[in-house]
């Protein structure tokens, strides 16, 4: 039995980039059925749902019916991007109480062929009244996270070339993985000299806006033994959330992270040294600079220095972001579900020229809103 006593079992990716016309139920599905029957399972066999949208309500239930599927157990809770990490914990709660046996946790959402930024914004801003910046107009996300960027490089000396190599290192690793939208070269210089989004930002400081889809399949320990050849086991799952908006995050150069990784890593019994793979949610390149201190693989204010010389791009001592990120790979709107998704497939030994030799141990981690949530796992292979 694992410390958190569930495991990972089929995985199943659909729609990455462009979706070329599908809808987001399709996709979804998609991938959905990847995942349930790499896992052994058939659709009937899942009683456990959890998915959420950015842009549908009662997306559970719909996902549910277009499945063809009556789930005992269901639950949407949505915490922006960490959600399909925190999600983890969802299952293994609904699991260990006998709610249920098998839960899909899947995602989709195609915000490049059906683009609705605007509309989106609209939308937030009506619902949110009471987010204290909308009078200043700013263009959220990217303007919350300059300021956390710009704040990191007045406190500690980070450098706008030690955030393009965040970009540029996502981008190498990108360019060894066939299903990532964007395996073009790329320099610090085009970082740099690329339009400025929200300064210090360029957009080449920013995720991308793909289509995609992600679902992943998890059972209690010991039967995901019997129905899989190579189970993912979850050592430790942590969550926490400290504001809603940017105005009212305590510190801007330390994150929630710090509380979710430690719960993480303190239920798996491990330490960041023990970590063989890094999947960090990449929104923007101050992020991961922000999320390695936090969690311990640097010190605070040492993440620009971390990431520099090649550190983290292939060939580098420490593999992050394997499959090119959010900044290279996919980033439907919400991204955590893939983190977990490239994370199972590194400690499977399937990532073919990506693949981090002998990863036995991987940590993923999601962020939510701006910079308001923050969700860690602690994944490991049966070897």
């Amino acid at each position: 039995m694992t410390a958190s006593g569930i495991s990972i079992l089929g995985t199943g990716l659909a729609g990455l980039g462009h979706a070329g016309g599908r809808s987001e139920q399709e996709i979804i599905a998609e991938a959905s059925h990847r995942a349930v029957s790499a896992s052994g399972l058939q659709l009937a066999d899942i009683d456990g749902l959890i998915t959420c949208s950015i842009t549908s309500p009662w997306w559970v239930i719909r996902i549910a019916e277009y499945l063809g599927i009556q789930p005992t157990f269901s639950d949407s809770t949505m915490f922006g991007g960490s959600s399909f990490i925190a999600d983890l914990l969802t299952a293994r709660l609904a699991i260990s109480a006998g709610l249920c046996r098998h839960v899909l946790i899947c995602y989709a959402a195609t915000p490049r062929s059906a683009r609705s930024n605007s509309a989106m914004n609209n939308m937030r801003a009506q619902l949110d009244p009471q987010l204290y910046e909308h009078p200043y107009r700013p263009f959220n996300p990217p303007t919350s996270y300059a300021l956390a960027a710009a704040r990191h490089m007045h406190e500690y000396g980070t450098t706008r070339e030690q955030l393009a190599e965040v970009a540029v290192a996502a981008r190498g690793w990108a360019m060894l993985n066939p299903d990532a939208f964007r395996r073009d070269p790329l320099s610090v210089d085009d970082v740099l000299n690329a339009r400025m989004l929200s300064e210090p930002l360029t957009v080449l400081d920013s995720c991308l806006v793909t289509d995609g889809a992600a679902a992943f399949v998890v059972s209690a320990a010991d039967p995901a033994r019997d129905l899989h050849p190579a189970p993912v086991d979850v050592l430790g799952v942590g969550h926490a959330h400290s504001h809603r908006q940017i105005s009212s995050m305590p510190d801007l150069t330390e994150t929630s992270a710090a509380r979710s990784g430690r719960i993480a890593f303190d239920e798996a019994g491990l330490r960041p040294h023990d970590i063989d793979v890094v999947e960090l949610y990449d929104a923007f390149t101050i992020t991961p600079i922000l999320f390695l201190e936090d969690l311990g693989f640097c010190a605070k204010g040492e993440g620009g220095s971390f990431v520099s010389e090649g550190r983290i791009a292939p060939g580098g001592s420490f593999p992050l972001n394997t499959n090119g990120g959010g900044l290279s790979c996919v980033h439907p709107g919400m991204y955590g579900a893939f983190l977990v998704v490239e994370a199972v497939t590194q400690l499977r030994g399937e990532g073919g020229s990506r693949q981090v030799p002998d990863a036995r141990t991987a940590l993923v981690h999601g962020n939510g809103g701006v910079l308001s949530s923050q969700a860690t796992a602690i994944l490991a292979n049966g070897r």
